[in-house]
């Protein structure tokens, strides 16, 4: 390990960090004082979006501020907009005025155009001046550039109030936890979110060997790091063991000791990796049934959902971002496979109306704000590129219960994979990879894929149809026909662009592994590839 690799920021920042460990593992949070801060959260949501604006809009270069300008309001105005509209139809009035940022505008893949006024915007640009930086996370980058995120202790306590509300609403508060991701990002805040409330895991498992050598030092160091503060605290937090996602094994086996030892295990950790432990328990005859899973970072399809189920143990779904950290948590009465309550308290959520609607966004696009003070990225009606179905009113749940009575589900990214002409929205390609292909020639899921390709023969798009190679023998052409059937079936104009790709030659079989992103993520749409797939 090379400590050269290591900048002066790092050092500096995780020094800051071993500091300040000690201090918050030693205060606990109980669940009467989180639950507290949940009302005094609700009390203040006006409050909260003024101080927002008022943040926001004083950022230095702050593109808030010029749409501000642009549209002809005044941020000191909207004191009075929020006590006369409520928080959710003052940020609606603002989106139809024009401030508001869209996906690509937000992560500065496309200019802000708002009649003469243009300009792009530095991600950076949006971190909360007031964050106090004792790590630095990205967004996953997977269709797109990679957004730094500061991790801030502050944060991360009111992060772990929801996640410990809303584990106690599925009767969680004893459940023994474990985390598997990858060295960095979630694989640090989950397990302190536990830990603030009084439970740390016992278990951390990576899909990353924390002994290669290709793995930064900071990662290792962190690592290191993060086990001496924390039992210099007294709270020790354990020390992640390797678990490739090809042989989950030593998860699949911790599941089962803590089953016979008569308690509740739970994974914090992807939704396909959930899938792959379920996957493995299967294919090695371990009972699993009871275990719990809380799947995110993807959507919880009801394929993937079912994977997990069909062993006995429970899914529960659960979104957020790098940027928001944790939006909602997963509804026990659900009525879809991702049915969740949106955390209200943390952020405001609204959706485009007719007359709104820029940049591509749908009228069911999720516009968020953020509402707490802690907040590493400031947002102020902005897109992130997901849409939901909202549903509104008491569905009797526990989380319901403690307040929160919005539910979203059906949540899906719109963006798009465009390719020879053609179009798919991700929700249509979720339903032919999940469904379709492996009801027709084997397989589960995750074994199918989409890789969107701009660079092929020629400089010719190319749509790669990725298959593991463990589905077993196939017939490439009537697989490609398949799916363009399958995936082109729908009104004219959907049967004229299947056209376009099956006389473009635009899509191609390749058996292999389907692609991971840096997270371990399985997604059903990746981005660019090398040449050399």
């Amino acid at each position: 390990m090379s400590l050269a690799r290591l900048r002066a920021d790092d050092l500096r920042v995780g020094l800051r960090f071993f500091a300040a460990l000690p201090r918050f593992l030693r205060t606990p949070l109980s669940l009467d004082a989180m639950r507290a801060i949940v009302s005094e959260r609700r009390a203040r949501r006006a409050r909260a979006l003024i101080d927002t604006v008022t943040l926001a809009c004083a950022l230095p270069a702050s593109p808030y501020a010029r749409l501000f300008a642009h549209a002809g309001l005044d941020p000191a105005g909207v004191g009075p907009m929020v006590r006369r509209d409520g928080v959710e139809g003052t940020l609606a009035t603002l989106l139809a005025a024009g401030v508001c940022l869209t996906g690509d505008e937000f992560k500065g893949r496309a200019p802000v155009v708002r009649g003469s006024l243009a300009f792009t915007v530095d991600p950076v640009a949006l971190v909360n001046p007031r964050a106090t930086v004792h790590g630095v996370s990205e967004s996953s980058g997977s269709r797109g550039a990679r957004t730094p995120v500061p991790i801030d202790l502050a944060a991360i306590r009111d992060h772990a109030v929801n996640t410990a509300v809303s584990l106690d609403a599925h009767g969680g508060t004893g459940w023994r936890h474990a985390h598997y991701g990858v060295p960095g990002g979630t694989s640090v805040t989950n397990p302190l979110e536990f830990a603030k409330a009084g439970h740390p895991p016992v278990r951390g498992y990576t899909s990353v060997d924390p002994a290669s050598r290709e793995l930064h030092p900071r990662y290792r160091l962190g690592a290191r790091a993060l086990r001496l503060a924390s039992l210099l605290a007294g709270v020790a937090l354990p020390v992640p063991e390797y678990a490739p996602l090809d042989d989950p094994a030593p998860i699949v086996r911790w599941l089962r000791e803590e089953l016979d030892a008569g308690r509740t295990p739970h994974v914090w950790t992807y939704a396909s990796s959930a899938v792959r432990i379920c996957q493995a328990a299967t294919d090695s005859r371990v009972d699993i049934a009871g275990a719990r899973f809380t799947c995110g970072g993807e959507p919880t399809t009801a394929a993937r959902r079912a994977a997990v189920e069909a062993t006995g143990a429970s899914a529960l779904p659960r979104m957020g971002t790098t940027e928001t950290d944790i939006l909602s948590y997963a509804c026990a009465r659900h009525e879809a496979p991702d049915d969740m309550h949106f955390f209200d308290d943390r952020h405001a959520l609204i959706a485009p109306d007719a007359e709104s609607v820029r940049g591509g966004m749908p009228a069911d696009a999720m516009v968020l704000t953020s509402l707490l003070p802690t907040a590493p990225i400031l947002l102020l009606n902005v897109c992130m590129g997901d849409r939901a179905t909202v549903v509104r009113g008491d569905c009797g749940c526990g989380l319901a219960r403690d307040g929160w009575t919005v539910r979203i589900r059906d949540v899906r990214s719109f963006e798009k994979l465009t390719a020879g002409g053609m179009t798919l929205l991700d929700a249509d390609v979720v339903r032919v990879l999940d469904d379709v292909l492996p009801a027709r020639y084997g397989g589960r899921t995750g074994d199918w894929q989409i890789v969107e390709r701009h660079d092929g023969a020629g400089g010719r798009p190319e749509v790669l149809l990725v298959v593991d190679p463990a589905v077993g023998a196939l017939d490439d052409a009537a697989v490609v026909e398949a799916f363009l059937e399958a995936i082109g079936g729908g009104d004219s104009g959907e049967r004229m662009m299947q056209m376009q790709w099956r006389t473009g030659g635009v899509v191609r079989l390749v058996r292999e592994r389907p692609m991971r992103t840096v997270s371990g993520k399985i997604l059903h749409v990746h981005a660019d590839r090398p040449t050399a797939a």
